[in-house]
């Protein structure tokens, strides 16, 4: 019929959290358009029509696996109230999606992101993961701090920033093979070393 607008016969959702994994799991350099056709069974005029070019997908990629995954982990950090126990619980909980279950020993799409050149779209996403998780460890730090948990003298936005990085390394090395003891062990160390 004339006048009909296109209608989309797909569900982007479901296909960006099928680009989603397989940027994940693969990362941006070894995932090629062809690889996101045939993962999603869509052609390639239906993605770049639905997503841009492959750069821009990989930045919505990104974006869904910050909002879906890492935000909800994030904020319920930052709200948690229990201080050190909440930054404990918060890298227990790291170690146990790293290593077990679906996506054990893909590490963190983000994480994973940050070890390429990502295009500017995905540096900027990686620069917003990087602060929401560095501010919700500051809140934690914060509460942790007016307890009296951190020993006298602990700057938090720097501990804040510290903890931030350990999470990326233990993402990093959780994907290239490391142990649950070897994670452990640099996690307790550096708790240990902020508690009074």
């Amino acid at each position: 019929m004339l006048g009909m607008p296109d209608v989309k016969h797909f569900d982007e959702a479901e296909a960006l959290a099928t680009v989603e994994q397989l940027f994940w799991r693969r990362g941006s350099a070894a995932t090629g358009i062809q690889d996101v056709v045939a993962a999603t069974g869509l052609s390639r005029s239906s993605l770049y029509n639905a997503f841009g070019g492959k750069d821009d997908l990989y930045a919505a990629a990104a974006r869904r696996y910050l909002e879906h995954r890492s935000r909800p982990m994030f904020d319920q950090l930052a709200a948690d109230g229990r201080g050190m126990a909440a930054v404990a619980a918060f890298f227990d909980r790291l170690l146990r999606l790293r290593l077990s279950g679906e996506y054990a020993g893909w590490g963190c799409m983000m994480s994973n992101a940050n070890a390429e050149n990502p295009p500017d779209a995905v540096r900027a996403v990686l620069a917003e993961h990087h602060a929401v998780l560095r501010d919700s460890l500051a809140a934690a730090l914060k509460v942790a701090q007016s307890n009296e948990e951190l020993r006298s003298g602990v700057e938090v936005e720097g501990a804040a920033e510290m903890l931030t990085l350990l999470a990326y390394a233990v993402n990093l090395r959780s994907r290239s093979g490391a142990t649950r003891a070897q994670l452990r062990s640099a996690i307790t160390a550096a708790l240990a070393a902020l508690a009074s």
